[in-house]
């Protein structure tokens, strides 16, 4: 394949050993039309681990309105806030106390608008969590809920008698441990959680707590925002006859949670779901450009994501669990994945992430100790090269791999419930190391979780001003993929596999990107003299006769 003609050079931003490079901007007819989330990347923020302004070891919104720049110099398109709310932070903003106010930790309701302002200003847009499926039980509705069976809120969340020797009303098990029931003995009554004991399940079959939690949503939108992120959506509603859930046909012996050995059929999942998101999406589709995006995480994975995002009534979009806890990636695994998904009328639109706040780090999981440089290099080029809208999370673009927290350092409440058992959510929760100093310049204080020296290593400021650093070379593949409407928007075809071989095109109205990945260490020898493509980028290194490990390639495509 040839390289870009001298006659129109490439910008060359890194070495030749580790060479991308980037032709000039390449528009396709059409593409404009779309809603700027389609094909989008965001990158996904976790406020306590962000940058902290005060000076007490936690992140807050003042720390993330001072890294706005950095965010946007990384070609994003959008960042998403993972929950700030009033909260008692027993599962850390997830037990919201208040949905319409920031808690004192985080800051005020003026730095949010502040942050709003700033990311717009910078072309940015701005994602909020919003916990629909339960609150904390510090929350005055639920205070109120659980004083009487006949106050006006009594029915606001999922109460339910004893069986008659006592014991909860059915077999259904919490995610984090133990039952999904805890007595209540000022009611009488068990109340279900299906998180912690501190959070209670909302009853969404009431159409008050439709209403209100609509009204949550107007709050927000009216205060500017471009979209929610929903929270365990699967979780929202229950079956009402409490029936009890069937045991797993198959499961791991060595599985930690109760919660693993049952179906999840009737106390998730319920068939009113999608008829609460339909009344979301009115709403939503009242204001210009707002993206709704799902988490939905389930047994029949694709099958119960396409029911939410299914036609144009209801969520914009989902992102798979496919990659998030897969113990490896392997061309296979993304091929498999992607065929779910193919480019066909009511399809819907899917949504991928690699890391997150509740996900072992990817380079952990995926990539030997020696290689994960440059596995974060080529792990980010795959991700841009996915159909769909993409998730970033933070510090993925700096390489970060988990952090080993030591048990008497633990905040996580899963980990803490199940330990030795679990994998600690906190070893993806670390503070982002921004420079040498003290604590990695996220805090004067000590952090709220420890930040390990690898990790420290891989500061931005250690970064910035290498062209081969993890942190340049994410930049320039998040880049690609706003050059390239064939990689935002595009079909997928001839995706091929071949031992750690991947390759596919994307491919949008008149233009078809070729994408080659080889996700494994070893170098592969590869040969391809055609004269009818132009390559663009190459990530790990380029040869005329071999594929390095962890590299990639892509080229646009003149047929």
């Amino acid at each position: 394949m040839r390289s870009q003609s001298s006659e129109n050079p490439p910008k060359i931003i890194a070495p030749r050993e580790h060479s991308f490079e980037l032709p000039g901007l390449t528009r396709t007819p059409g593409a404009e039309n779309f809603p700027w989330w389609r094909g989008a990347t965001i990158y996904q923020i976790y406020p306590r681990s962000f940058q902290d302004s005060s000076g007490n070891g936690v992140g807050d919104l003042k720390g993330i309105t001072r890294r706005l720049e950095y965010i946007a110099s990384l070609n994003v398109d959008a960042i998403w806030l993972s929950p700030f709310y009033r909260s008692p932070m027993k599962d850390f903003g997830y037990d919201v106390a208040d949905y319409c106010d920031v808690d004192p930790l985080f800051g005020t309701m003026e730095d949010f608008d502040n942050l709003l302002a700033k990311a717009h200003s910078l072309g940015l847009k701005v994602l909020v969590d919003q916990v629909y499926s339960h609150t904390s039980d510090q929350h005055e509705w639920f205070e109120e809920s659980r004083a009487s069976r006949d106050n006006s809120k009594a029915d606001w969340y999922v109460w339910a008698d004893p069986s008659a020797d006592g014991t909860p009303p059915n077999n259904w098990q919490s995610m984090f441990g133990g039952p999904a029931w805890k007595w209540d003995p000022v009611r009488m009554q068990y109340y279900m959680h299906n998180f912690l004991v501190c959070q209670p399940q909302l009853n969404l079959h009431n159409p008050e707590v439709q209403e209100a939690l609509l009204g949550v949503a107007k709050f927000w939108l009216d205060r500017g925002v471009d979209g929610f992120r929903m929270d365990a959506l699967n979780f929202a509603m229950h079956d009402p006859k409490l029936r009890n859930n069937p045991p797993a046909a198959l499961f791991d012996k060595n599985m930690v949670r109760p919660f693993d050995y049952q179906h999840q059929t009737y106390s998730q999942f319920h068939r009113d779901t999608p008829k609460f998101l339909e009344k979301l999406r009115t709403l939503t589709d009242q204001y210009d450009g707002i993206f709704t995006l799902a988490e939905v995480c389930a047994d029949d994975g694709n099958v119960a994501i396409k029911r939410f995002i299914k036609g144009t009534a209801r969520m914009n979009s989902a992102y798979g669990f496919d990659f998030l806890y897969s113990p490896e990636l392997t061309p296979h695994l993304v091929a498999e994945v992607m065929s779910h998904w193919p480019d066909e009328p009511g399809m819907g639109w899917p949504s991928w992430a690699f890391e997150n706040h509740d996900a072992p780090r990817a380079v952990s999981r995926w990539c030997a100790p020696e290689h994960r440089d440059a596995f974060a290099r080529v792990k980010n080029a795959l991700l841009i090269a996915l159909r769909g809208t993409v998730i970033v999370y933070q510090g993925e673009e700096l390489g970060l791999e988990q952090d080993d927290i030591p048990f008497h350092l633990l905040k996580d409440p899963e980990a803490i419930n199940n330990w030795p058992r679990t994998l600690s959510r906190d070893g993806a929760r670390t503070p982002i190391p921004w420079d040498e100093t003290a604590h990695g310049g996220f805090s004067d204080a000590l952090p709220w979780l420890p930040l390990g020296p690898e990790n420290a290593a891989r500061a931005v400021s250690l970064q910035e001003g290498d062209p081969a650093s993890t942190l340049n070379y994410a930049r320039a593949v998040f880049s690609l993929r706003k050059r390239y409407p064939a990689l935002r928007l595009g079909a997928i075809e001839n995706c091929q596999v071949e031992g750690d071989i991947l390759v596919l095109d994307r491919v949008y109205e008149a233009q078809r990107v070729r994408c080659l990945f080889n996700l494994g260490p070893a170098d592969i020898p590869f040969s391809d003299t055609s004269d009818d493509t132009v390559l663009i980028a190459g990530v790990g290194g380029l040869s005329d006769d071999r594929m390095p490990g962890y590299s990639a390639r892509f080229w646009e495509c003149n047929w």
